[in-house]
């Protein structure tokens, strides 16, 4: 067997198995529950106030979006503080020492937060489904295209996150320069509030970014027509959805592996050591 094509294999193995032990452990699940109930909480909370021009409640307008931005900030900030803190344990540099390690790594590691992300995707969705009435979940065509906007979303924040871990030197850094950030292009993406409400330029730098295009895509896939009111150009632009997705996964893909590549070849034990001093320091 072709030797990247085993590694990559062990490596979806090994994600597999993480994520069988993330859902089967106490303190994961409760994780995944609390992140899923503060969403839900928020969206019940706004269900009694309407959106003018729509006749939807803000609650039914929000929750794709926070679909759409949940999927941004667990794959692209997850990724990101997953990376740095299996460099500060040593992690990278114990998957550089094996053949083909590395691949291997990137695989699972990829593939576990996926299956995390999807899972707590679908703890936040099926409720929903049942909360708010005005949502499309009768159409299997509007389901293909839920499909699809999730899985280019992935694929287009997925591996910005890695690329942010890997320049990073600590958990900490993964915050400032992942975490942080996306939770701003939240902010600014129509996630939490219809973006034709926001000043002009802020409107132009949303839509730089994937994070804005995840969430239009969400809205489009599982709100009625009647909501792209609120939407820039009364329009869902889905074809220019797909092609914004796609451009970023396409850069972030070539990208990733050259950063991380370089970044465990400059791992070395000593390195290694002198993280987990600083890391044991700032716990004391």
């Amino acid at each position: 067997m072709n030797p990247t094509v085993y590694a990559v294999r062990l490596g979806l193995r090994r994600g597999r198995t993480e994520f069988r032990q993330s859902v089967t452990s106490p303190g994961d699940i409760v994780y995944y529950l609390v992140l899923g109930g503060v969403f839900l909480g928020v969206l019940f909370f706004m269900r009694n106030s309407t959106v003018e021009g729509t006749g939807l409640s803000l609650a039914t307008l929000s929750m794709p979006s926070m679909i759409g931005g949940l999927l941004a900030f667990q794959a692209l900030g997850g990724a990101a503080f997953a990376l740095a803190a299996e460099r500060e344990d040593g992690t990278l540099l114990r998957a550089r020492t094996v053949p083909q390690g590395l691949v291997g790594y990137i695989a699972g590691r990829v593939l576990g937060i996926a299956l995390s992300t999807v899972l707590t995707l679908t703890i936040i969705l099926v409720p929903s489904v049942f909360l708010f009435d005005d949502l499309v979940t009768g159409d299997l065509a509007k389901w293909l295209n839920l499909l699809w906007v999730l899985g280019l979303g992935l694929l287009a924040t997925l591996p910005i996150g890695l690329i942010i871990g890997a320049m990073v030197k600590n958990p900490r850094g993964a915050n400032t320069w992942g975490i942080f950030p996306t939770m701003g292009l939240m902010a600014i993406s129509g996630i939490f509030y219809p973006i034709t409400s926001l000043a002009g330029w802020l409107q132009g730098v949303a839509q730089v970014f994937p994070v804005y295009w995840v969430g239009l895509g969400t809205r489009a896939a599982l709100l009625p027509e009647a909501a792209v009111a609120v939407e820039l150009g009364d329009s869902w632009r889905r074809p220019m959805t797909a092609v914004v997705l796609l451009a970023w996964a396409v850069v972030a893909l070539l990208i990733a592996p050259k950063v991380l590549g370089r970044t465990a070849r400059g791992e070395t034990g000593s390195k290694v050591e002198a993280r987990q001093q600083e890391a044991l320091k700032r716990v004391g």
